[in-house]
């Protein structure tokens, strides 16, 4: 069977899909991948073909704002609530689907697939396959939302978008399709749950491979936090206020800066912090006490997976919708921005809590209970349509 899986060009939506394209191809199917070029050497290195398609990140956003030169910083720091809405429903739901129609379906005239596992994130591949009459599944990243002003603004743009292709979506259409749901049933949106076509796959966190930091080993002498504000949403001066937060815990401090934040930026370190500017988070999270991060997806269920607690500081996104998801569950707390002054206390309050380190492990248990990627690849022909 001829499979293309798609995301968008981003770390936290390109990672998660890997598990399972992976699955596919060594279950004997035929996989390519279509992504931005920054990912094609990780697919070469995994034996899966990559294909080009979508656009960064930063481009998209600055196509939504009308202003070529738009810096993100800009928006996250000066945009009202309301105008970051606009500007968010109109690069998910007007300018990514345009992209990945105009990229993807001259892909799918020549390769001809049997299934497009489309990331949930990128849209369009889903109406480009509908158009040419594809099989499609969808494949989330993480928790979903339900109850969200901007996802639906997404959704109304992502319908009017479709209509101008010749195509009638029905109301559910985001998580109508059969969806990939990487979310423990504990964790994930109730409402979600009662209606989607769900196909549960366990959350396998996947980092490109590379040596850990010292620090990382069963007999260190005291706990280990690992700080990371992911790849997209680093910033220096909070970076260090958070550095600053945890230093003074009987604690090693580990910090992964991320490809936005410049290490010589966040000035001289505590003797018991250690800066990277990156780590193998996967291969790191069962050696950690305490994860302080930002609430990306991948971060949040890798730390479930690894039964760690956890500290989310949440600037935009789904990070909100995670951190609550955390501490409603008991494995973790949250701190809004413009509180990480309470950081210190926060985190010395995880570390000796045993009832919130006793909820991590149940999280890891039902996580290492999911279906793995290869029980899920051998499900994939179930969805291609007969003849």
């Amino acid at each position: 069977m001829r499979i293309i899986f798609s995301s968008l060009d981003a770390f936290g939506h390109f990672y998660p899909l890997l598990p399972l394209a992976k699955a596919a191809r060594e279950a004997g199917h035929e996989v390519a991948f279509a992504t931005g070029a920054q990912f094609h050497p990780t697919l070469t290195e995994l034996g899966i073909e990559p294909l080009t398609a979508g656009k960064s990140m930063r481009e998209v956003v600055a196509e939504a704002s009308g202003d070529p030169d738009h810096d993100p910083r800009e928006t996250r720091d000066n945009a009202t609530p309301e105008e970051l809405e606009q500007l968010i429903s109109r690069a998910f739901g007007r300018v990514l689907p345009r992209v990945w129609v105009e990229h993807l379906t001259p892909i799918l005239a020549e390769r001809e697939p049997d299934l497009v596992v489309q990331e949930v994130g990128a849209a369009g591949a889903a109406f480009a396959a509908m158009l040419a009459g594809i099989p499609v599944i969808g494949h989330g990243f993480g928790r979903v939302s339900t109850d969200d002003s901007t996802a639906r603004a997404i959704s109304r743009e992502q319908h009017a978008f479709a209509r101008e292709q010749g195509l009638e979506l029905p109301d559910d259409f985001a998580f109508g399709l059969p969806f990939v749901d990487i979310a423990p049933r504990s964790l994930q949106d109730k409402t979600f749950l009662a209606t989607a076509n769900r196909i549960e796959l366990r959350p396998v966190p996947f980092a490109k491979p590379g040596p850990l930091p010292a620090l990382a080993r069963a007999d260190r002498p005291r706990p280990l936090v690992y700080l990371t504000m992911g790849t997209a949403f680093g910033v220096a001066e909070l970076l260090r206020q958070a550095i600053d937060g945890l230093a003074p815990l009987d604690a090693d401090v580990l910090v992964a800066a991320g490809p936005t934040i410049e290490l010589d930026a966040l000035g001289e370190l505590p003797p018991n912090v250690v800066v990277e500017s990156w780590v193998p988070q996967a291969d790191l999270l069962p050696f950690t006490d305490l994860v302080v991060h930002h609430g990306g997806s991948g971060t949040t269920l890798g730390a479930l997976a690894a039964g760690v607690p956890q500290l989310v500081l949440p600037m935009g996104a789904d990070q909100f919708t995670n951190a609550a998801a955390v501490v409603e569950a008991g494995a973790g707390a949250q701190l809004l921005p413009g509180q990480l002054g309470g950081v210190n206390e926060k985190a010395r309050a995880l570390l000796s809590d045993v009832d919130v380190r006793a909820a991590a492990r149940a999280f890891a248990e039902e996580i290492a209970a999911m279906p793995s990627p290869a029980e899920v690849a051998r499900r994939l022909p179930e969805f291609v349509k007969p003849g």
